[in-house]
C-alpha cells in the first residue's frame, strides 16, 4: 500500500492490496475496502462502509456519513459499494437510517463533482450523474441510467433502467425505462434512442418501445386498460422492462410534454 504520512488508517479496517491514500485522507474503524482503490486527499470513508476493487474517492469526497435526518440517533446502518467506481470531488453517500438497511452503489458508476446519494438510495451499474445532482432519501436509479447536472429527485422516486434526465430536473415522480426527460419541465419528450441504442438496444426492440410508449403517452386509454394491453402484448424483450415497472409505480410516473385529456401521465399519479 501507499500511504502518505498524513493519511489517518485505522488499524480495524480490512484493506486489500495496491491502495493508495493521499494527504489527509480518513479511513475509520469498521471499513471494508477491496484492491486497487484510490483515495484523494482529504477524503473520508466513514464506519459502515465497504467497497470493492478499483474505487476512485477524489479529494474531499466522504462515503459513510450519518443520514441528515431529524431525531434520528447515529445510525448503524451500512453503505456498499461494488467495483471500478469513480466518486468525484465533494461527493457524499449517506449509510441508511436503519439499523439492519443499506444504501448501495453498484459497480462502473461515475459520481461527478458535488453529487449527494442520501440515505437507502440504490443507485445501480454503468450509471452517470452529473454535477450537483441530489437524490433524496430511498431513490432508486436503475442499471445505465443517466442523470444529468443539477438535477433534484424527489425521496421514494425511481429512475428506469437507460433513462436519462435533462438537467436542473425536478423529479417528484417515477422516470420509466428508456425515457428522455426535459430538464426544464421534468416532463418526457419521447424514447432515449441515442442512449437505449449505445447500450445494445436492438432495433425491433426499439420498435417495440416506441408502440409502447404511443400507447402509454398518447391512447387516453384508463391506467388500468393502457397496464392490461402492455402485459399481454409486449412482456417480451425490452418491453418486459418497462412492463415490470409501470406496474410497480408508486408515486406514478411523469407525464408526457404533450398529453390528451385524460392520458396515463395524469391518470397514473393514484396507480399502486
Amino acid at each position: 500500500m501507499d500511504i502518505h504520512q498524513t493519511a489517518i488508517i485505522s488499524p480495524k479496517a480490512k484493506i486489500g492490496q495496491g491502495c493508495k491514500f493521499g494527504p489527509y485522507c480518513i479511513i475509520e474503524d469498521d471499513v471494508e475496502i477491496g484492491d486497487d482503490c484510490v483515495f484523494d486527499a482529504f477524503s473520508v470513508v466513514r464506519s459502515g462502509t465497504s467497497m470493492g476493487s478499483g474505487n476512485h474517492l477524489f479529494e474531499g469526497a466522504v462515503v459513510g456519513g450519518h443520514p441528515q435526518c431529524l431525531g434520528l440517533k447515529r445510525s448503524s446502518g451500512r453503505v456498499a459499494i461494488g467495483d471500478n467506481n469513480l466518486i468525484r470531488e465533494h461527493c457524499t453517500v449517506h449509510r441508511s437510517m436503519k439499523d439492519d438497511g443499506v444504501t448501495e452503489i453498484g459497480s462502473d458508476n461515475m459520481l461527478m463533482v458535488n453529487v449527494h446519494v442520501a440515505h437507502d438510495c440504490r443507485v445501480g451499474s454503468r450509471v452517470l450523474i452529473s454535477n450537483n445532482t441530489m437524490l433524496a432519501g430511498h431513490v432508486t436509479v436503475e442499471d445505465r441510467a443517466v442523470i444529468s447536472g443539477a438535477v433534484g429527485i424527489h425521496q421514494f422516486c425511481r429512475v428506469g433502467t437507460m433513462a436519462m434526465v435533462g438537467g436542473q430536473a425536478h423529479a417528484v415522480k417515477d422516470i420509466p425505462p428508456f425515457m428522455l426527460v426535459d430538464g426544464k419541465t421534468t416532463e418526457v419528450v419521447g424514447l432515449n434512442i441515442v442512449g437505449i441504442t449505445r447500450n445494445g438496444v436492438g432495433a425491433e426492440d426499439r420498435k417495440i418501445l416506441k408502440e409502447m410508449y404511443r400507447i402509454l403517452y398518447r391512447s387516453g386509454l384508463p391506467w388500468k386498460e393502457i397496464l392490461r394491453i402492455l402485459g399481454e402484448q409486449y412482456n417480451i424483450g425490452a418491453g418486459k422492462e418497462l412492463v415490470r415497472f409501470l406496474n410497480t409505480t408508486k408515486r406514478g410516473i411523469a407525464r408526457a410534454r404533450r398529453t390528451r385529456d385524460g392520458a396515463p401521465a395524469e391518470t397514473a399519479d393514484s396507480a399502486e
